[in-house]
Formats: structure tokens, C-alpha cells, sequence
């Protein structure tokens, strides 16, 4: 779909993020964010304070959006149009990075609970003697308040 044969309402039914795609395939080239979001505001006939009051939301929305890149010299583009083998390495390392953390053994499992076991209570045992006892002193707090 072209933006040049699109109407304003059915433009006004996209989102800024599917119109932006939409711009730079049709440019057919990288541009900066803030070219982008003044095509925008001039295709839906948004006011010009929309710009200043606006431009932050878009940035995040779109550099935060994995379909986009943000190249060194400033502008965007889409990141369709750059990937390269060494992304596709990248991200099938990652693949198999996440297949070993799934493939965790029973085992593996398992040790990792018994070295996380708290024997503290262990030690404790109901079988106290009174020897045990002996030496401990039970002081009032009169007593206490007398030594002050």
C-alpha cells in the first residue's frame, strides 16, 4: 500500500508507527524521527504545536519498536532493510543460548535444591536436657534495675 494513493481518513485509521513504515518505503530511504513524525502531522493535518507537544511519545514509540533501526547517522529505517548474516548469527545464537537454559537436566534440578536446603533447624532438638540448661541465669528486672 502507498501512502500516495491513500485518503486522509484511511490514514487516520493507522497507527503512527504503520504510517512511518509506510513513509519510508515509500522514500525509500532512511530519514530522521523528527521528518518523519512532520510528514505525519502534515498528512493527517494535524496543528504544528502537535510537533512540540508530541515528538517525545513518538520517539519512544518508535525507538522502542523492534521492526525499526536507528542508524548511526541519526536516521531510521526499517530494520528489514539491514539484516545482514551477522544478525542472522546473532540472533541464532540467542536461539540456542535460550535451548540450553531449557534444557536443564532433572538432575540438575535437584542438585540445585539440595545445595539450597536449610539445615539450621537440624541442629535444634526437642531432646534438651536439663544439663544443657544449667549454665544459663535468670535475672529479674528488679535485679537489673538495682546493678544500674
Amino acid at each position: 500500500m502507498s501512502l500516495k494513493k491513500m485518503k486522509k481518513e484511511e490514514l487516520e485509521q493507522l497507527t503512527n508507527k504503520e504510517i512511518t513504515k509506510l513513509i519510508i518505503q515509500d522514500a525509500k530511504k532512511p530519514q530522521t524521527i523528527a521528518d518523519l513524525f512532520k510528514k505525519i502531522i502534515s498528512l493527517l493535518e494535524l496543528p504544528e504545536s502537535t510537533f512540540e507537544n508530541k515528538i517525545a511519545e513518538y520517539y519512544t514509540q518508535i525507538s522502542t519498536d523492534k521492526d525499526f533501526i536507528l542508524l548511526d547517522n541519526g536516521k531510521l529505517d526499517l530494520r528489514v532493510n539491514h539484516k545482514s548474516s551477522s544478525n542472522i548469527d546473532e540472533d541464532e545464537e540467542d536461539d540456542e543460548d535460550l535451548e540450553e537454559e531449557d534444557n536443564v537436566s532433572q538432575s540438575d534440578m535437584e542438585m540445585s535444591e539440595e545445595d539450597n536446603y536449610d539445615d539450621t533447624d537440624d541442629a535444634y532438638s526437642d531432646d534438651s536436657t536439663d544439663e544443657d540448661l544449667k549454665d544459663l541465669v535468670i535475672i529479674d528486672e528488679d535485679e537489673l534495675e538495682l546493678d544500674n
